[in-house]
């Protein structure tokens, strides 16, 4: 029995009749750019997530280079973010002109650690952005004073959090509703996927909301009259067409990830491994929606090699933080400058999480887990 690391055909065999219909819907139509059901999909994602906008893009990193464009961030502006992330976080900071600067994570949850944003703030700094790695919102109470305190957007990745909640005192959120901005990414392989690329921004403010739609299209509004310059960025009216169909089952299987979640930890813990293997952690404020399952081991490398002999896939998010990526090394940054993020990419490694996973499928993972480090 194989195990893979992600498996799309299982989901879409439950929903392909509504999926194609959807298509065919889109076919019938014709209106291949910004038709109705991006309208509707933007609608149902601003009701979704709490908030009053939102705004359909090409992808996750163009809704992140958007909201930075909107925020007028560009040349000799810092950006406060983390280095422990998928690169666009970071390279779209850079394309704009500004630069990025990064702050070590949380040990146990990977997100950014508030508790040292604010020594990194400078007259240069422009905005601060968290990613909500893996599916759990960061300490967003805590940022959010540091940036109300410095006068500082906040723009979210939440490329990997659509329907994460945090919770922490006076906050209770869904992922992308605090900040400035919200990012959505709608790769395949999210929570909320498409048949390709795909992005949404979403905010509650109404001009941010209004800058971020013309940014889209070229700057223009109305259309052939630019008084910015933009992208060509919209999301695909086919895509929207398939994201308004999955987004209708996204909770539950979210609850599903969970369980599978809840299942992996009984099982770990009923081996005897938590004692060799570092199991992911939820801040108990959050509502983790799993988008991956990370373990890790110093041993992370030899597993994961013992583990894709078995037919079992995994795969490594991320393995050289951007802090060290050879592209940053104008930045002047150095090993051993963000030692926990270091560590994270060295050790961590995520195993299969998807909804339709089966509890054979998981005591095979595990079981295999055991096996490596009983030999």
């Amino acid at each position: 029995m194989k195990v893979p690391l992600l498996d799309l055909q299982a989901q879409y065999k439950d929903i392909e009749q509504e999926v194609l219909q959807a298509i065919r819907e889109v076919y019938a139509h014709k209106i291949f750019i910004l038709g109705p059901e991006v309208k509707k999909l933007e609608a149902e994602v601003a009701n979704y997530s709490s908030t009053k906008y939102a705004i359909g893009v090409a992808s996750g990193s163009d809704a992140i280079l958007l909201s930075l464009m909107a925020l007028g961030i560009g040349p000799g502006d810092e950006v406060i973010t983390t280095p422990y992330t998928f690169f666009a976080t970071a390279g779209s900071i850079s394309r704009l002109g500004a630069t990025p600067v990064f702050v070590d994570i949380d040990e146990k949850s990977y997100n950014i650690s508030p508790n040292e944003i604010e020594a990194k703030i400078t007259p240069k700094a422009k905005a601060i952005m968290p990613v909500h790695l893996y599916g759990q919102c960061a300490d967003m109470e805590v940022i959010l004073e540091i940036a109300a305190k410095h006068k500082l957007p906040v723009i979210e990745d939440a490329a990997q959090a659509i329907g994460a909640e945090y919770g922490k005192n006076t906050l209770s959120k869904k992922a992308g509703s605090m900040g400035a901005f919200g990012c959505f990414s709608f790769f395949p392989s999210k929570n909320l996927g498409c048949m390709g690329d795909g992005g949404m921004i979403v905010t509650n403010d109404a001009d941010l909301a209004q800058k971020a739609s013309v940014l889209r299209v070229h700057g223009s509004k109305p259309k052939y009259y630019h008084k910015v310059i933009g992208l060509n960025s919209r999301l695909d009216t086919l895509q929207a067409a398939v994201l308004s169909v999955k987004l209708k089952y996204l909770d539950s299987w979210s609850i599903k990830r969970r369980k599978n979640a809840e299942l992996y930890n009984e099982l770990f813990k009923a081996k005897g491994l938590l004692e060799i293997i570092t199991l992911p952690f939820t801040e108990y404020q959050n509502k983790h929606i799993y988008n991956q399952y990370v373990v890790r081991t110093p041993k992370r490398d030899q597993l994961k090699e013992f583990l894709k002999n078995k037919g079992i896939g995994t795969e490594i998010y991320y393995p050289v933080p951007l802090h060290l990526q050879e592209c940053y090394s104008s930045l002047g940054y150095k090993e051993g400058d963000f030692p926990l993020a270091e560590k994270a990419a060295r050790e961590t490694l995520a195993l299969p999480i998807y909804p339709e996973l089966t509890k054979q499928q998981q005591e095979l993972v595990v079981d295999s887990i055991v096996e490596y480090f009983n030999t």
